[in-house]
């Protein structure tokens, strides 16, 4: 028994703690919740505007009520409309302007005027086994869109590069709460020592004008609602001349001396970088004097007609407008480089006719020593001697003698043999008919007959 009186306190402590957290809970599922999709919101003159509010509890309710009021800076707030379940009742004021669809309580407000502008406050009550209730606040702004800007340059006729400052003005025929900005050739400009921007940047100052600031400007005006762009606008600034450069369709160009082959009409240009373009003259200097020989851009140089081989000229720029000019001075050195060329090409080809003739000669001259290493006719006359009979070296000896010289007129042959035991024995007689000393030999030549003079030859024989 003393224990549960020891335990008493402790039980009646947790009860009571178990009731707090329950009503706690209970109290937090019964809450209301209301919600906007934004705080603010930006609508247009004349169309309607939808203001959208959810909201939800859990608990059991038998009244639902909405309020709407209307509140603008510095007043007192304005009742619009409530309603109670599905009843609406609306300030007679604003009957036909808002409307209200019950449970829900969005707002639309049709048609919407600049007057509209201000804070939209929204309370929902829930009346059940109590009451809950929350509110929120909206802030709506009216804006009238933006019509398409233009800009309009001072000076509108242009102005010279270093001299002259410009001024860009950006206007739009409507819009409220309008903002400007300055665009170069796409994208967004920013505030320079060269660049000044008014108050609302509607107007671009631009000190002093430059040549770098040549390019496409447009102004974009925006507003809460709206966004229009301006018809891009190019301004006009002189400038110049820059860059003044001579170049040639022909000849051979180093530094500031071109060279040109004889006979060669050869056709300069003079360019610079100008606005409005340049007037050009083409001067010649000769005997420490200098004469215009040409106005424009073009200057054409017949070699034939130059009198000498190494001529100086001069092209000058001048910018009427800017009142700036500029000149440039080059050489024209006149030579035979064309007809050297041609001379050592003839030279190269004769060349290359010599080799090619040495060339063949040599390969005839082979393919005629393999043709008599091949065949060797001394051998072939040998093969024929040796298969021959002895009566033909006797009548051949005969036909060899001296008795009379024009007996032994004819064309011979002789052959050698290097080797004497190859060669056979062959008899041999006196011209007065002796018997010819059997065994001997025949070492060093052989003369034979290979041809007679036929009619000698028939003499003889009678």
């Amino acid at each position: 028994m003393g224990q549960d009186a020891f335990m008493e306190p402790f039980s009646n402590t947790f009860c009571d703690l178990q009731c707090n957290i329950y009503f706690l809970l209970l109290g937090i599922c019964s809450a209301l919740r209301l919600t906007v999709p934004s705080h603010t919101i930006h609508g247009i003159e004349g169309q309607p505007l939808h203001l959208t509010v959810d909201y939800n509890f859990n608990t059991t309710a038998s009244e639902i009520q909405i309020i709407w009021l209307f509140e603008k800076p510095q007043s007192i707030p304005k009742y619009l409309l409530s309603s109670v379940n599905q009843s609406v009742v609306p300030d007679l004021e604003y009957k036909h302007k808002f409307t209200l669809i019950p449970p829900n309580a969005s707002l639309m407000i049709n048609p919407l005027h600049v007057t509209d502008e201000g804070n939209y406050i929204v309370k929902v009550n829930v009346h059940g086994n109590g009451t809950i209730s929350a509110n929120q606040k909206i802030q709506v702004t009216v804006d009238v869109p933006v019509t398409k800007p233009v800009v309009q340059i001072e000076p509108s006729s242009g102005v010279v590069e270093y001299v002259g400052n410009m001024t860009l003005t950006c206007t739009v025929g409507k819009g409220t709460r309008v903002g400007y900005q300055w665009m170069k050739n796409g994208k967004p400009m920013h505030a320079s020592s060269s660049y000044i921007f008014s108050s609302n940047n509607d107007t671009l100052l631009i000190v002093p004008v430059m040549k770098e600031d040549i390019g496409n400007y447009s102004c974009l005006a925006t507003n809460p609602v709206s966004a229009m762009e301006s018809e891009i606008i190019a301004p006009t600034i002189f400038y110049g001349p820059y860059g003044l450069t001579v170049n040639s369709d022909k000849g051979l160009k180093v530094g500031e001396v071109f060279t040109v082959d004889i006979g060669e009409a050869i056709l300069f240009d003079c360019s610079a970088d100008s606005n409005p373009p340049n007037t050009y003259s083409w001067i010649q200097r000769a005997d420490n004097t200098t004469h215009v020989i040409k106005y424009g851009p073009h200057l054409e140089v017949v070699s034939e007609k130059v009198a000498q081989t190494t001529v100086d000229y001069m092209c000058c720029a001048y910018n009427n407008v800017t009142g700036k000019r500029d000149e440039t001075h080059f050489t024209v050195i006149i030579t035979s480089v064309g007809l050297e060329k041609l001379a050592q090409k003839g030279k190269s080809l004769s060349s290359l006719a010599v080799i090619t003739g040495i060339s063949l000669f040599l390969i005839l001259s082979m393919s005629l020593l393999f043709l008599w290493k091949r065949y060797r006719p001394h051998k072939v006359i040998q093969r024929k001697l040796q298969s021959r009979p002895g009566a033909d070296y006797r009548k051949a000896q005969t036909f060899s003698g001296h008795e009379n010289a024009m007996d032994d007129f004819g064309i011979y042959e002789f052959i050698a043999f290097p080797d004497p035991a190859g060669v056979p024995t062959v008899p041999s007689q006196s011209v007065s008919g002796s018997d010819f000393v059997q065994g001997q030999d025949l070492h060093s030549t052989v003369y034979e007959v290979i041809q007679h003079i036929p009619e000698q030859q028939e003499d003889h024989q009678e």
